[in-house]
């Protein structure tokens, strides 16, 4: 049995969480990043974990058992070339996770483009509050754990499976390396630009984990999304169940109580539950009813699912609400993708009703950064009453050639002072400004907190 590791990419929030499942199985972990630190650097030492920073060959010496090799790793980087030259064993992190902490497991899988991490999250917990003690691995701080993963125990693990390639070495999504038994495509689009030529390239690896699935299988999916049904004709072999609203005729419908999606209710084969939770959109219900569907494949009835769910508490980055200063609310949120923000915004339209939104936007993901999706940006963004765009260095586009600065509504910066300087100047109480980044965006939360507080 290997007894040491060594993980090149840790801080990773998927290797992160890989490294505390392996602690867990009693392996000596060691790692190396290009830059550590917290949150996710601290979680790793209180665990043992051994951190490096910066990827020198030193960090191999003496030599692990093995290598787990994180998908951002390419040839040409030093530890790479060292681990290559000299033999030392390796692998990637979706397999190792498949050899060691999927075997014999149950494992329900979350795929889509857009909320697998909240939906991985709401299935955990409906699991963990159900007494199942499963394990998972999250690709984010899920709030009611306060940690991406854990090994738990047996038979449950709940994995985000995500559609980003494996490693530089084994170009097949993360997924197929999963093999789950139950499996909730949320939804299917465009993303991944950097590693996918088009939609079709996405839709082929979708179905590779579609022949993963066993016959004995459940496969639940949106009934509107024509892309996943475009990925089911090619070839399903296991049970499916859709879920929609009350105009799809799915198997699952939501219906909203409030026009928020505070609350809603959840409807199967004539039977009603009802969920009162602290979430609010459309899309996030969308999320509950597939954890619910999912929760009940694995023999939990829906009505303790809905009760679960009122104690969830979302994930960190997920709209979640930094604070208020002078009656002003902040709000951060990992928008990567011109669905996901116009859904965000749909959301927290319905919830403030005519209170100003002013959002703060950095297009910062891969897709973003190459301008595959700045045609439908400006429209996703309409439902703000201002919106401050980021236009960094590395932008392969002008921002002004699709958002017309000519409306005042649209401001567009090319420093994180300046934004910080007009929205300050810009913002009332009442208002709601939403961050919008899949990274740190220069430490706007903070510094934009600190500048209101002291205005």
């Amino acid at each position: 049995m290997t007894k040491t590791i060594h993980i090149l990419g840790i801080c990773g929030t998927f290797m992160g969480g890989l490294a505390l499942i392996a602690r867990e199985l009693g392996f000596e972990v060691s790692g190396t990043d290009a830059n550590v630190y917290p949150p996710m650097s601290t979680q790793l030492e209180k665990s043992g974990i051994t951190l490096f920073q910066g990827y020198k060959t030193e960090h191999l010496s003496p030599a692990p058992d093995l290598v787990i090799i994180g998908n951002a790793m390419s040839r040409g980087n030093p530890m790479v070339e060292y681990i290559l030259d000299r033999g030392i064993p390796y692998t990637s992190g979706p397999q190792w996770l498949a050899d060691h902490a999927l075997q014999d497991r149950w494992v329900l899988g979350v795929a889509g483009t857009h909320g697998k991490t909240t939906t991985t999250s709401m299935l955990a917990w409906i699991l963990e509050d159900a007494g199942m003690k499963p394990g998972f691995l999250i690709g984010g701080v899920a709030e009611n754990f306060g940690r991406s993963a854990r090994l738990g125990e047996h038979p449950f693990f709940i994995i985000e499976a995500d559609e980003y390639d494996t490693a530089f070495f084994d170009k097949r999504s993360k997924f197929v390396h999963y093999r789950p038994r139950t499996t909730i495509l949320n939804n299917l689009e465009f993303d991944h630009a950097d590693i996918f030529d088009d939609l079709d390239a996405i839709k082929r690896q979708f179905h590779h984990l579609v022949r993963t699935i066993p016959g004995t299988g459940l496969i639940i999916y949106p009934a509107a999304d024509e892309n996943i049904q475009d990925v089911l004709d090619q070839g399903c072999w296991s049970e499916t169940q859709t879920m929609g609203d009350a105009h799809d005729q799915a198997d699952w419908s939501i219906t909203p109580i409030t026009s928020d999606f505070a609350q809603f209710s959840v409807s199967l084969n004539n039977e009603s539950y009802k969920v009162n939770w602290q979430l609010i959109g459309q899309h996030n219900a969308m999320n509950a009813v597939a954890a619910i569907a999912a929760a009940r494949h694995a023999g939990i009835t829906p009505d303790i699912a809905c009760e679960a769910l009122s104690k969830f508490k979302s994930v960190k980055r997920r709209m979640e609400r930094l604070g208020m200063i002078n009656n002003i609310s902040i709000y951060d949120d990992f928008a990567h993708h011109p669905t996901a923000i116009e859904k965000t915004l749909e959301a927290l339209r319905q919830h403030v009703k005519n209170q100003r939104i002013i959002s703060i936007l950095e297009p910062r993901s891969n897709t973003m950064r190459m301008g595959v999706h700045k045609s439908s940006l400006r429209e996703a963004l309409s439902r703000s009453d201002l919106c401050f765009i980021f236009q960094p260095d590395d932008l392969d586009w002008n921002l002004e050639s699709v958002i017309n600065t000519g409306d005042g509504d649209f401001q567009i910066f090319s420093d994180i002072e300046s934004i910080i300087k007009s929205v300050v100047e810009t913002a009332k109480p009442g208002d709601h400004i939403l961050i919008m980044s899949n990274g740190g965006f220069g430490g706007i939360h903070h510094k934009l907190i600190q500048a209101l507080e002291t205005y």
